[in-house]
């Protein structure tokens, strides 16, 4: 039986002419895992709201929807809020109380359950998540993984028979969304829980899902399993951001059903191997003068708290793109905090010799202050030529008149980093700049950020997208326990890892050593 049975469904925004949503049928599977995808503002969001009536938009929707053969709109909101469990892209966003053991007990106690049915719950899903050492602690002294696990365990507390998820892994780091997403896995093998989730990290999210939708301008263009959906979009712009396994198979020409893991992409460039390929490393990049040193400076929230950065040393340089990688919690935000004169270290030394620094803070929203889009770029009385340049760069037409925080979470970074740009700072901190943007945005924004090194900008970026420092990046480096511990080219610092690292190094390691980039291993491959 189809959890959900969408019927031509189509929507559109107020003062919108061009539907969010057009025409779109499909039937959900119960108790499987269907991924959504597609660029950022291809209505991935809007059509998970669709699915649960609280959440809707406001607009002119059109078509039907049905749960488990009823129509949704049938359906009372106290049973939705119990059988649908819905969570969100921001972790802040979701969490309602101070205590972990209270967050946990939020959704059953609203529903009116009796104390004893309750607590039961609520010990249940804890000892299952293994949040016995968390339990009691403040919520507010989590990371951005734990958080984002009370979401979960929040929702699946209510013992929903759906769970939705809007790209739940955009802010945590590659392990911990590798953790996430194995739970999540773990949830639907063992309750038969149906899950529903958009993402744009797809190369841990396709291998675990049964059925792959993909949406480009608001309308469904492939639905199928994922080795058959994936080859079906490849003449798409959402190609680019298929898993280095599909990309390599179909550069290659392979035919069939794509590899989707680590272990069958590996298989498939073992059997196109001919000779062992040296990879030869990028030039050393030539940088100009120094922009930013950090010297020795350690950093506390609180008085009594443990140190987060520990002795952090750091230069950044003119016409240079670092990245700074590590684990959520490890200070790579802080560290953004102490360049911009946010944050204040008790010892050690920022410079920034006279250079004009902004900062994109990680949720973008922090910068919105007007009712549209155009009124916000216009906010800083730049001129009219160059907003219209920006806004045709960031894709933003379409929304111009829309209200910041109706956006999509790509939308919406794009825009303030928009605001940013329009500072014409030296320096450039970007605090994960990239998240819920498609892979086609991807190039189109790194190029913009080689292009403003050229100028002579230094550009310091925390992010947990490797791929993108891999490509775009002229150094990286890794941040734990507060101090960096290693630091050097993309190549050199990527091809020696294995767990922060590209997917094409993965797949290539031991047979092609040096690369990280998937078209320098469909290039090997090639010779």
């Amino acid at each position: 039986m189809a959890a959900f049975e969408i019927r031509d469904l189509s929507f559109t925004y107020p003062n919108e002419n061009s539907p969010a949503l057009e025409h779109i049928s499909m039937d959900i599977p119960e108790g499987k895992i269907t991924l959504i995808c597609g660029a950022s503002g291809s209505g991935k969001s809007t059509l998970l709201r669709r699915l649960k009536a609280c959440l809707a938009d406001h607009g002119k929707a059109e078509g039907e929807v049905l749960f488990f053969g009823r129509p949704l709109c049938d359906v009372a909101e106290a049973e939705q809020a119990r059988r649908i469990g819905f969570v969100f892209q921001h972790p802040d966003d979701q969490i309602v109380t101070d205590k972990v053991f209270h967050e946990l007990a939020f959704g059953p106690e609203s529903l009116g359950w009796d104390n004893r049915k309750m607590r039961l719950a609520v010990a249940e899903m804890a000892s299952y998540f293994g949040l016995a050492e968390l339990f009691m602690k403040n919520v507010a002294e989590l990371s951005g993984g734990q958080k984002q696990l009370i979401n979960l365990a929040s929702v699946a507390v209510m013992r929903p028979d759906v769970l939705i998820l809007d790209e739940p892994t955009s802010q945590l780091d590659p392990i911990a969304a590798a953790d996430f997403l194995s739970t999540l896995r773990k949830l639907n093998e063992d309750l038969g829980l149906t899950v529903i989730l958009t993402e744009h990290r797809l190369e841990e999210a396709l291998p675990m899902a049964d059925m792959l939708a993909v949406l480009e301008n608001g309308s469904l263009i492939a639905y199928d399993v994922p080795q058959k959906a994936a080859m079906q979009i490849k003449n798409s712009a959402v190609f680019d951001s298929m898993p280095a396994a599909v990309r390599i198979f179909s550069a290659l020409g392979g035919e069939g059903g794509a590899p989707l893991t680590v272990g069958k992409g590996r298989a498939f460039i073992a059997s196109r191997m001919r000779k062992q390929v040296d990879i030869t490393q990028k030039a050393e990049h030539k940088h100009g003068d120094t922009a930013v040193e950090i010297k020795n400076c350690r950093f506390r929230y609180e008085r009594n708290s443990p140190d987060v950065l520990c002795g952090l040393d750091l230069r950044l340089y003119r016409g240079e793109i670092c990245a700074l990688l590590g684990g959520n919690g490890s200070g790579k935000s802080t560290s953004i905090g102490l360049i911009s004169g946010r944050l204040k270290p008790y010892r050690g030394k920022v410079k920034s010799n006279g250079a004009r620094v902004a900062a994109l803070p990680q949720d973008p929203r922090e910068l919105f202050v007007k009712d549209t889009v155009s009124e916000e770029l216009a906010e800083l009385g730049s001129d009219e030529a160059e907003i219209a340049r920006l806004v045709n760069f960031l894709e933003l037409e379409n929304v111009s008149e829309r209200h910041p925080f109706d956006l999509s979470g790509g939308e919406q970074q794009r825009l303030a980093l928009g605001k940013v740009l329009l500072t014409h700072p030296d320096v450039l901190l970007l605090d994960e700049p990239t998240k819920g943007m498609d892979g086609q945005l991807k190039r189109r924004f790194g190029e913009l950020l080689q292009k403003l090194c050229d100028e002579g900008k230094a550009i310091f970026l925390v992010s947990h997208d490797v791929e993108f420092c891999a490509r775009y990046a002229d150094r990286c480096a890794l941040l734990f326990r507060g101090e960096i511990a290693a630091e050097g080219a993309p190549h050199e610092f990527f091809s020696g890892n294995f767990f922060y690292t590209t997917a094409a190094a993965k797949l290539s390691r031991g047979m092609l050593d040096g690369a990280v980039l998937a078209e320098e291993v469909v290039e090997c491959l090639r010779q």
